[in-house]
């Protein structure tokens, strides 16, 4: 945990931008992964975690703004319950860190919540992203089910995106932790991926060097030679001399704060020349679209950028031609970049997802695209200071989407179809790097991990 007047200063600006009626936070539960006790390993709601630092299942937080009370409900372990998982601090304890002052049973909760309900104080509570808190939401307040999800405070979402949308120093330090572990990880698949082993070896190697950073994997890790699949996540496949692997991976600190990085590296001990054409283009555009970042730029005009970048490239090349600006303006370059260019990074990898990405990503004025390709752009609006972003571009040669297009005369004025489909078994790339937006303009998080190609050989057979 961080300190306790950590704690109390999130919580405090917190009631001063939602003002009165009732705070519910659900702390998540244990989740049987294929019968009740058979447990997924646990993971704590993430603005639980910032409000109120407590890594333990099972628990409700409320805040009244009315009376300005705050409430932590839960129950203590039993000695029977001690029998199977060990002595833990009681809840007062935690209660105390966190600096909340009042500790009540879990069977205090819905009287609570129905005298507040009863006095006409408003129920405000974030979107839940879990079936079970759902269901119990409905039952503290009365809204049915289907209901629940519609019900959501937009004025208690705004204000805590506000808050963690801002990272602190304390946090600045755990995500450069994140950052530095997830760069190790990257470092030992490069230097290990040879010909004959498998992505899973590799995977399971790299969640080792998670874990022994004291925490785990930020999300499962991508780790394939099949990379024009975005999310194609290890399998038994065996990699072989002239496969390219894109790995995709991240690390979560002891405090829950994640890294999220990607490299793209020959099984070989150097990339081919066709490969190193295509890997220049992808470093391109990523170090166009970075170089930009800084405090009041819309970061959609750097996903737009780097997709300039890339269609550049792609012409040089003899993939794309025409005119390059009527090509991003047209949607052409999503035949190879299907995706958007980063996303708001910290307790989440995607930071806030749960909330929405037109409320965290994008604002009243600026709404999300519904255009294929850029629909996945999760954040679009100007940044500020503090916050913390992925920069990821990347070239994916996608065969069911090449033969889908071609198929319908899509594109035909910006796209050498008949040059793509040699292609069509390349696979993809990507080059993804966490950044802080200082003051003056940005900072990388963590120590450098090699990148261009020259680095990434030299570390390849070092």
């Amino acid at each position: 945990m961080f300190s306790r007047e950590t704690y109390v200063s999130r919580r405090e600006i917190l009631k001063k931008k939602v003002k009165s009626g009732i705070l519910i936070f659900p702390g998540n539960k244990e989740t049987g992964m294929n019968y009740k006790d058979n447990w997924y390993p646990f993971r704590q709601d993430s603005t639980f975690l910032y409000y109120f630092g407590i890594n333990l299942p099972d628990l409700y937080m409320v805040i009244d703004l009315d009376e300005d009370k705050e409430i932590l409900f839960g129950e203590d372990l039993t000695p029977e319950d001690m029998v199977w998982v060990g002595a833990s601090e009681p809840l007062n304890t935690y209660a105390e860190k966190c600096g909340v002052a009042e500790v009540k049973p879990m069977s205090k909760l819905e009287e609570t919540v129905r005298k507040a309900k009863q006095k006409g104080q408003r129920l405000h509570y974030l979107p839940p992203y879990r079936s079970k808190v759902t269901i119990e939401i409905s039952e503290l307040t009365g809204i049915p089910v289907a209901e629940v999800e519609a019900n959501k405070s937009i004025e208690f979402i705004k204000a805590v995106i506000a808050q963690r949308s801002i990272k602190s120093e304390e946090e600045i330090k755990e995500l450069h932790k994140a950052v530095n572990i997830t760069a190790n990880m990257h470092r030992h698949a490069i230097r290990c991926t040879k010909h004959g082993v498998t992505e899973k070896q590799i995977a399971g190697e790299l969640q080792a060097i998670a874990i022994a950073g004291g925490g785990n994997i930020s999300f499962p890790i991508i780790l394939t030679k099949n990379g024009q699949y975005l999310h194609n996540h290890a399998t038994q496949a065996v990699v072989e001399n002239g496969d390219i692997i894109l790995c995709d991976c991240g690390a979560e600190t002891a405090m829950n704060y994640a890294g999220d990085m990607t490299r793209t590296f020959p099984v070989a001990e150097r990339f081919t020349a066709i490969q190193s054409e295509i890997y220049s283009i992808v470093l391109d555009a990523h170090e166009s679209a970075s170089s930009a970042l800084k405090p009041g730029y819309i970061f959609k005009d750097a996903h737009l950028l780097a997709c300039s970048r890339i269609v550049e490239g792609l012409k040089g090349f003899g993939l794309m031609k025409g005119d390059t600006q009527e090509a991003v303006n047209a949607g052409a370059h999503t035949l190879f970049f299907q995706c958007g260019l980063g996303h708001f990074m910290g307790m989440d990898v995607h930071d806030m997802e749960n909330f929405g990405e037109q409320l965290v990503g994008y604002t009243d004025e600026a709404k999300k695209s519904t255009d294929f390709g850029l629909k996945s752009l999760r954040l679009g609006k100007a940044l500020e200071a503090g916050n913390v972003l992925t920069v990821e571009p990347g070239i994916y040669f996608n065969p069911f989407l090449i033969d889908a297009w071609k198929a319908q005369g899509k594109y035909t004025d910006f796209v050498n179809y008949d040059k793509v489909e040699r292609f069509k078994d390349f696979g993809g790339m990507r080059v993804e790097e966490d950044f802080l937006i200082t003051t003056t303009g940005k900072q990388l998080l963590g120590e450098p991990l090699a990148k261009t190609i020259e680095e990434l050989e030299e570390l390849k057979n070092s």
